[in-house]
């Protein structure tokens, strides 16, 4: 599927994919929607005294193990990142993508995150353990209580329908433990009652400045 290299609003890289007419990130701005979505009101909504469990599905350009080892980093996070991509983008793709320099850190951090081998754990810094699996989530294996966050940044419901299920939703509430949390871009109703359905309290929160108003969190009750 061919692949088109755009800059969104932020002046970060995105990718629109010609033949599904969808984007990997906003187009109002990547890193911005990365930074609300996943940093703020995901990894950071958390306990920060602890190690945190991350689970991203969808991995694409990898902009959200970005950010994830950069707040990290900055508050002192110790993080075990494990990411599910089923068609991970080339290597010599990367020089397309500027997230390093507007992150401002070592362009070495992405190339290393694609470049690290698959089904592996890998130290790409101190704190921060990556382990890459190329599968389906359909076809991966969720342990029981695994993690304490879900990114879950497949492609739109309208352009990936099998992603966003019943069956999907129970899988990763079975995986998150108990207080853990799921989030997302999307927060159309058909979503939210799927998610409510497998047992999720469900949020609906303010949006990425300048791009789509709303977005999702979904908790997974302590009891």
């Amino acid at each position: 599927m061919k692949r088109q290299f755009i800059k969104t609003a932020d002046g970060s890289t995105s990718i629109y994919l010609e033949g599904m007419d969808d984007y990997y990130h906003s187009k109002y701005g990547a890193i911005a929607e990365s930074n609300h979505i996943f940093i703020k009101n995901g990894l950071l909504s958390r306990d920060l005294t602890k190690e945190i469990n991350v689970l991203e599905v969808g991995m694409g350009t990898g902009l959200n193990v970005l950010t994830t080892m950069k707040a990290s980093n900055e508050y002192g996070l110790k993080i075990h990142y494990d990411a599910i991509e089923a068609y991970p983008i080339k290597m010599e793709e990367l020089s397309s993508i500027n997230f390093a320099e507007i992150l401002k850190i070592e362009d070495s951090l992405l190339r290393n995150i694609h470049d690290s081998p698959w089904e592996t754990k890998v130290q790409l810094q101190p704190h921060f353990n990556l382990t890459k699996y190329q599968a389906k989530l359909q076809d991966a294996k969720l342990e029981l209580n695994q993690c304490d966050v879900v990114y879950f940044d497949a492609f739109s419901p309208d352009k990936q329908e099998e992603m966003w299920s019943e069956g999907i939703f129970k899988k990763l509430y079975h995986s998150l433990k108990p207080g853990g949390v799921l989030v997302t871009y999307c927060v159309k109703g058909m979503i939210r009652r799927l998610l409510q359905s497998v047992g999720f309290k469900v949020e609906k929160l303010k949006g990425p400045e300048g791009g789509k108003r709303e977005m999702c969190r979904a908790i997974k009750p302590l009891t």
